[in-house]
């Protein structure tokens, strides 16, 4: 095809999206106008016009931020249909003049045909057209014809098919919105019922993650009341990976969305590192639930074990013995510690109480007694220092004494696990990202303290001159925006989507199905990528979080990522470490082989940079450098000299639903071996590639470990 007739066409395409950008401005101004006029309702004078003005304001705000993300790409996809009807599609939905529709919502029945028509069942649509812009400005078309048989003869189709586009486009460190680019069964998992599990599975490279985005953003606008009053959390496995994905549901005209790693969930705490794989394998472990009961029952540490007080003729005293009989008393029927407070005071003058047998006491009545032990300093400090209010963190501190550790544990950990416990909280200052779920655990067992819940004011940092400048609801919303906000009930979401969901250990499960006991779920992974190392262990709990919801189920079949050169390699591993892996099948050849490196140990560190070097000159976007835990922060000196916005190294965790143009795997047979479940974390690592892969190794034959991993493996 000529230049000049695909000149033609994206001049013509362009001639549109001038015209919706037009529609957009307009729409801009009427919404400043809707907010200026409900300013000015609040100068009538009556409450009814300070609510009007809130009213106002608060939709003119969300109406001008959904505009202001569409900007981007805003027309994306046109159908041709039959009817000769034209249907443009994009971002969000706009009218013309006239208030006839200009562009479809992508989230509208309207739409659906765009991304279900297939050659085989075209839906009345003749051709499907992707246009590719970078900021207002049209730079490419790709079209699929879809029914020849009826198509005009002098019909234009344009390029190699959209999905082909998006796939050899450079990857930044975002990941982007292909929303243009859903294929039938993908758009099936987006469109699923919003009730109970959503279950997308499939292989590398076949877009589950932002199927999974897509269905979020698509469930607003169905029914957005619910799920944006209720609110949407997002869970992914690292921070990097949700730094990488951040902006896709922005892109899409959605924030009212939470997104979290899996050490960020529980507010107040955060989690950055993982522990050892043998650390990790005890935390995560279910065990851990009955041990961390135990300690969430225990005295707090440097608690007073004796109290005595002389009551007219009686000696009063509290022993350890009294103490513990009070405490069980206290947590009896399941109440939570700190839900027990109110009650301490009493309990202990109860036990107190029940001492005195002299007639001067008798005489002068209980009451009294309460009244002089409510007065007196000494008893109220005993009470604070025995029964202080405690938060999940402080009481998992209490499981780095050894002694303490053995007691709770019993039989249910060895002493060579409790050993690996305290060395890990003694060695790190900070929490590991297993902790965070431990800390949730506890959070959960002892309570909130039950007291008046002081609301945040978001003016209340502002100078009083700037008071009047912030003075209405969708005003305070932006301002608290900056602010970190505490959610008291955890459970209460409306939607929950769990991305790379075969990696959650079973304590990992409980935490995150606390946030959604009454949420749809949108559950996102692929067993054969699983980094957690007993996968049926994961699944009791899974199974228990979800408990009761209706499962939809969805497998995507076809590898849109890796060149089939690069995924042939990849499979390998699989099959070798995993019994009957779902692999998807890779639809491109490059032609470009992978190439596998045997370097000395004293010359791999020049080897990796030097393969890095001629990736930089070969591909035009990111390149992933993949390495071993244990030589993390050797590799990263290695590459300090290089361009660190196009390079990043990482470990196999890490690398976990990220994509690169390029991607060289350091010592593929260390990161196998260095976990129970290396080999298909090394799978993951593998399966990163769009265009170039390289390994490097000072191993010959680094993949003869996997078939001997298989046999070892915890799946089995």
């Amino acid at each position: 095809m000529s230049e000049h007739v695909v000149e033609r066409e994206i001049a013509h395409e362009q001639a549109f999206v001038d015209r919706v950008h037009q529609r957009l401005e307009a729409a801009a101004v009427s919404a400043h106008a809707l907010a200026a006029e409900g300013h000015g309702r609040a100068r009538l004078g009556h409450e009814g016009g300070l609510v009007e003005r809130d009213a106002m304001v608060f939709q003119a705000a969300r109406r001008i931020a959904a505009l202001d993300a569409a900007r981007e790409g805003i027309v994306f996809g046109r159908l041709d249909l039959r009817d000769t009807d034209r249907r443009y599609i994009g971002r969000i939905g706009l009218r013309d003049e006239s208030r006839e529709s200009l562009l479809v919502d992508w989230r509208a029945p309207a739409a659906a045909v765009f991304y279900r028509a297939t050659a085989q069942d075209p839906m009345n649509a003749l051709r499907r057209r992707v246009l590719r812009s970078v900021g207002e400005t049209v730079v490419g078309v790709e079209d699929e014809l879809l029914d020849a048989e009826h198509a005009p003869a002098d019909m234009v189709v344009v390029g190699e098919g959209a999905l082909m586009a998006e796939i050899s486009r450079a990857r930044d460190r975002s990941m982007h919105s292909v929303v243009a680019t859903i294929a039938r069964e993908q758009d099936e998992a987006i469109r699923s019922p919003e009730r109970g599990v959503t279950a997308i599975s499939g292989g590398p490279g076949t877009g589950k993650t932002v199927v999974a985005l897509h269905r979020v953003a698509y469930l607003l606008y169905t029914d957005r009341r619910r799920f944006e009053s209720g609110g949407v959390l997002v869970i992914g496995p690292s921070p990097v990976f949700m730094h990488y994905i951040e902006r896709v549901l922005p892109s899409l005209g959605e924030t009212a969305v939470t997104l979290r790693s899996l050490g960020d969930v529980v507010d107040g705490v955060s989690g950055v590192e993982h522990d050892a794989p043998e650390v990790l394998a005890i935390k995560g472990s279910a065990r851990m639930r009955y041990v961390l009961a135990s300690a969430a029952r225990d005295f707090v540490p440097g608690s007073p074990d004796h109290f005595r007080v002389f009551y007219r003729d009686d000696v009063l005293t509290l022993d350890p013995h009294s103490l513990g009989r009070v405490r069980r008393q206290l947590l009896a029927n399941g109440q939570r510690r700190n839900r027990a407070l109110p009650r301490v005071q009493q309990a202990l003058i109860d036990a107190l109480w029940s001492q005195a047998r002299g007639e001067r006491a008798r005489a002068r009545g209980r009451d009294e007694f309460v009244n002089e032990m409510l007065g007196s300093d000494e008893f109220m400090d005993f009470v604070a220092r025995w029964w202080p209010p405690v938060d999940g963190a402080a009481v998992l501190s209490w499981l780095a004494d050894p002694v303490r550790l053995r007691r709770y544990a019993r039989r249910r950990l060895s002493d060579a696990e409790c050993a690996l416990l305290v060395k890990s909280w003694t060695d790190r200052p900070d929490w590991s990202v297993e902790d965070i779920p431990l800390i949730d655990e506890l959070r959960y067992l002892i309570g909130d303290v039950p007291v008046l819940q002081q609301r945040y004011d978001p003016l209340g940092d502002l100078a009083d001159d700037e008071v009047h400048e912030v003075s209405t609801v969708a005003d305070r919303q932006l301002v608290a925006q900056a602010k970190p906000s505490q959610r008291i009930e955890d459970d209460g979401f409306a939607h929950v989507l769990v991305d790379e969901a075969q990696d959650l250990s079973p304590m990992q499960w409980r935490m995150v199905g606390r946030r959604g006991r009454y949420a749809s779920w949108t559950i996102v992974g692929d067993a054969a990528q699983s980094a957690w190392p007993a996968p049926p262990e994961a699944d009791v709990a899974r199974a228990e979080a979800l408990k009761g919801k209706p499962l939809h189920s969805f497998r995507l079949s076809v590898n849109y990522r890796n060149s089939k050169e690069i995924f042939d390699l990849a499979a390998q591993v699989a099959r070798l470490a995993v019994e009957a892996p779902d692999l998807p099948e890779a639809v491109r050849a490059t032609g470009n082989e992978p190439l596998q490196l045997v370097a000395e140990e004293d010359v791999l560190g020049r080897e990796v940079i030097s393969q890095v070097r001629m990736l930089l000159g070969v591909v035009d976007g990111t390149i992933g450098v993949v390495v071993p835990v244990a030589c993390r922060t050797e590799s990263r000196q290695w590459l300090d000299g290089l361009d660190r916005s196009r390079v990043s190294v990482l470990d196999g965790l890490e690398v976990k639903g990220l994509e690169f143009d390029a991607v060289v795997v350091v010592q593929p047979g260390e990161i196998g071996t260095e976990s129970p479940a290396g080999w298909r974390t090394l799978y993951v690592a593998l399966s990163r590639a769009t265009k170039r892969l390289v390994t490097v190794s000072t191993e010959r034959d680094w993949m003869a470990g996997a078939a001997s991993a298989r046999r070892d493996d915890g799946t089995r």
